[in-house]
């Protein structure tokens, strides 16, 4: 469809006036944010009906989490109405950049929500037809600030900003029956438009309601009644993503979450095809279903139940669900896969139970060895060993990562079924992850090879022969970006960063394995050397930290409050700041990883070898034109056979070392060692910084003491890491150094989403 601007505006106004009485020249920031994503849901410019229906096998992606990110500026890139939407409001006054207030649809906690962001936007853009699963949660994961330096939690209200790019579906709702309640299940769909092709998939999220209508209002003065508790139960099962599970209560609602979200969508499923006559035997011909992580791996049984519900005997129905599901893991952490109480599963979900029951007896008849093969286990649950029981396929998100499942995790389960572990690679739309977010470098790579690479990114490679020519652009770009960033982070954390400083920067979510506790460490290493003169020269540097630590994950928010503290004495010491700024960025998500990904010169990916299942950032800094300091970890692994690992700059102990020296490891011996990391050390227990909680005193146990002390070897791998590191730094600046940041652009290739949900369409989901 033609882009008419006067029709365009014309609709704005409309709504506009229908809306909220007002017209564009009067209309607040919110109220013209709505109506102009309104105007686009409404124009014709894709067929949404067309192509969600097209009577082809379609793949359920069934996630917990989905972070979409801002939504305006994506899909009317992808729609290729950007630039006249863009043009259309300026001739009337008004500034699409203006929407940069929007608020993220923060529905995700990280790599985990990101992935499925892509996969679906990447299935759009291949013509794919994948749709996704999920909840509506009312609130996100939460909004962070800091108070004295500890992260603070505060509800993330996404949906005051008004949510129109979804429409509410209510002649899908369906009934989802726990033991003591009953909730309403109704569908918000919101459009997934693929990059300039026409296709248009849906993402459903489910928002939870009373049964019957209630009013709220009056619940205080009803708080007694039965009927009361219950509706409002209801509707607390999609107040927020991961409610803290270091409760029972917690834990209950998570489950009662996960089960909500599976039953919805499967009850939707299985009443279509009924509605269309199709056998549900052969619900395999039109659907398979992808579990993201084991938060969905409930939807197995809870088919079961159904398709017994609906004549099917249980080896008929464990027949299509053998077919039809499929198991993405994530981790080999043993905390990460999840399990649950038996006890609990058959109170709140009886008929479940009896399923699970059902397919640990089918397993014992095979007559397995029951050390190794089971579901059930002295009253737990293990949710991922019924996924790999039952699974058409299980894959792993990186080489090494699949490798380590095999060979370790699920040694015995691969043995057992070795065609049914594969591995797909993860990766990152390069539409949002460089078309969007890094436009004049995006430009420049046009301008040289052209834009098939936008949705082939095999065809990036073709810049290689012009690197040399790219390299003035690229760094007067990367200036650019970095003075944005520089502008945004004075704006919103009050801490000022030359625009001439290194960005070393590590984005993601805070986990002890994620060791950004050795990059914090490291400051401290630069900063006393600096101040007593034995490190000399120093290329000043900015260590940008971003991420969000679980409500209920002490030594993730200690680590924090650490990060912290250092920062405020390293922007107040006067005598280093020329060389040192250190900033903890608040709130981080999809839209500041936006701004942050192309404005990196440094791109740490530093978790102990064999921890990261895969990672994403590190292919959205790769993509971008940034050198990754990490170890041989995840993707990096990959990045590295790609890029060469002579263009990165790798450190640390490897998986197999890891596995050796654990045995025998002993970290006092080597602070005994290192003085310069001793004093680093001793900040946390010598009065250095406040710590009136006693949390910095627990995080320097947990490295130095205790059972099982320096748990993630960061200790270990410190000398080596600060080693590189210095290598890096020496180097920035240099003719070697911007090649290498081009040389990993062009090597992005493989990183791409399309090529992973290709993949996964080819060799798991039989989709075209």
């Amino acid at each position: 469809m033609t882009f008419e601007r006067k029709q365009f505006l014309a609709d704005v106004g409309r709504i506009l006036a229908a809306d909220y009485a007002t017209d564009l020249s009067r209309a607040t920031r919110k109220e013209l944010y709505n109506a102009v994503s309104k105007a686009v849901m409404q124009g014709a410019y894709a067929d949404w009906s067309k192509t969600s229906a097209g009577g082809k096998k379609r793949c359920g992606y069934f996630s917990a989490e989905f972070l979409m990110g801002r939504a305006i500026f994506n899909n009317l890139m992808n729609l290729g109405i950007l630039e006249e939407v863009e043009g259309a409001l300026a001739s009337v006054g008004q500034d699409l950049n203006a929407f940069e207030e929007v608020e993220d649809a923060a529905l995700g906690n990280g790599g985990l929500g990101r992935l499925a962001a892509c996969y679906l936007e990447s299935a759009a853009s291949k013509g794919l037809p994948l749709d996704g699963y999920g909840i509506r949660y009312r609130y996100g994961l939460f909004r962070q600030t800091f108070v004295d330096g500890y992260q603070h939690e505060e509800g993330d209200d996404w949906l005051r900003w008004g949510d129109p790019w979804s429409v509410r579906v209510e002649r899908d709702a369906v009934t989802v029956r726990f033991a003591d309640l009953s909730v309403r299940a109704v569908p918000y769909d919101t459009p997934i438009f693929g990059y300039r092709n026409g296709v248009v998939n849906t993402l459903r999220l489910w928002s939870s309601e009373p049964v019957q209508p209630f009013d709220f209002s009056a619940f205080n003065e009803m708080k007694g009644d039965s009927k009361a508790k219950e509706n409002f139960e209801a509707t607390k099962i999609c107040d927020v993503l991961y409610p803290n599970d270091n409760t029972m209560v917690g834990k209950m609602l998570r489950l009662r979450q996960q089960y909500f979200m599976v039953s919805a969508s499967l009850q939707d499923i299985v009443r279509k095809q009924k509605a269309a006559g199709k056998d549900l035997l052969a619900l395999d011909s039109d659907y398979c279903f992808q579990l993201n992580d084991t938060h969905p791996v409930i939807a197995i049984p809870e088919l079961l139940r159904i398709l017994q519900q609906e004549g099917c005997t249980f080896e008929e129905a464990f027949g299509v669900c053998s077919r039809v599901f499929n198991f993405t893991n994530h981790t080999i952490m043993a905390e990460a896969l999840e399990k649950w109480d038996s006890l609990a599963i058959a109170d709140l979900l009886p008929d479940v139970y009896e399923q699970i029951v059902g397919c640990q007896k089918r397993l014992e008849n095979e007559g397995l060895d029951g050390s190794k093969f089971y579901i059930i286990r002295e009253g737990t649950v293990h949710m991922a060993n019924l996924a790999i029981y039952v699974a058409a396929k299980v894959n792993g998100v990186a080489e090494i990562h699949t490798n380590i499942l095999k060979t370790e995790t699920f040694r015995d389960w691969y043995e057992l079924y070795p065609e049914k572990f594969v591995n797909i690679t993860n990766g990152i739309t390069p539409r949002r992850w460089l078309l969007l977010n890094n436009p004049r470098f995006a430009r420049l790579i046009d301008e040289k090879i052209g834009t098939k690479w936008h949705t082939d990114l095999k065809e990036i490679r073709k810049i290689k022969p012009h690197i040399a020519d790219m390299l003035p652009s690229f760094q007067v770009i990367k200036a650019e970006n970095k003075r944005k960033l520089a502008a945004y982070i004075k704006e919103h954390e009050g801490v000022e960063i030359p625009e001439n400083f290194i960005f070393d920067v590590q984005v993601k979510r805070l986990h002890e394995y994620k060791r950004q506790m050795l990059n914090a460490l490291s400051i401290l290493y630069f900063y006393y050397g600096i101040k007593d003169g034995s490190i000399t020269d120093f290329p000043p540097t900015a260590f940008i930290f971003g991420a969000k630590a679980a409500p209920g994950y002490y030594m993730a928010k200690a680590i924090i409050k650490f990060i912290n503290e250092i920062a405020k004495l390293v922007n107040s010491d006067e005598e280093v700041a020329p060389y040192l700024r250190v900033v903890f960025v608040q709130n981080y998500n999809v839209s500041y990883a936006e701004k942050i990904v192309c404005a990196a010169d440094v791109s740490e990916q530093i978790s102990m070898a064999g921890m990261e299942a895969s990672g994403t950032s590190n292919m959205k800094f790769m993509l971008n034109g940034t050198v990754t300091l990490g170890t041989m970890d995840g993707a990096n692994v990959e990045i590295c056979e790609e890029a060469g690992a002579e263009n990165e700059y790798i450190f640390g102990a490897t998986v197999d070392e890891v596995a050796t020296i654990k045995r025998f490891y002993w970290p006092l011996e080597i602070i005994g060692q290192n003085p310069a990391l001793k004093r680093a050390l001793d900040t946390m227990i010598d009065g250095t910084f406040s710590d009136e909680a006693g949390s910095l005193k627990k995080l320097h146990e947990s490295l130095t003491a205790g059972h099982t002390p320096d748990r993630y070897l960061v200790l270990l791998d410190f000398a080596d890491y600060v080693r590189v590191k210095e290598e890096l730094l020496r180097d920035y600046g240099t003719e070697e150094f911007w090649t290498k940041c081009l040389l990993n652009t062009s090597a992005a290739g493989k990183f791409s989403a399309d090529r992973a949900v290709s993949e996964y369409a080819k060799l798991i989901w039989h989709i075209k």
